[in-house]
C-alpha cells in the first residue's frame, strides 16, 4: 500500500492517491498541479499553510487505507 512521510512530494501523491486531493484543497493547497507541488514536501507544504505535518500526514494515509479496500 501506497504510504505517504512528510518528505513525500505533493505531486507524487497526487499521482499515487488522487482520492487525497480534498484533504489538501481543504487545507488552504489549491495549487496541486503547479511547478511548487512538483518539487514540495507535504512538510514544506504544510509549513507555508500553517498546518501540523505529522497528523496531516497521518490522515492523508487514513484516507489512502480506507480506499484501498
Amino acid at each position: 500500500m501506497y504510504q505517504v512521510t512528510k518528505d513525500t512530494i505533493v505531486y507524487d501523491i497526487m499521482i499515487n492517491a488522487p482520492e487525497t486531493r480534498h484533504m489538501f484543497e481543504r487545507i488552504g493547497m489549491h495549487c496541486l498541479g503547479c511547478a511548487y507541488a512538483t518539487g514540495e514536501s507535504v512538510e514544506a507544504a504544510c509549513a507555508a499553510h500553517g498546518v501540523d505535518v505529522e497528523p496531516f500526514v497521518q490522515e492523508v494515509n487514513a484516507c489512502i487505507a480506507a480506499n484501498a479496500q
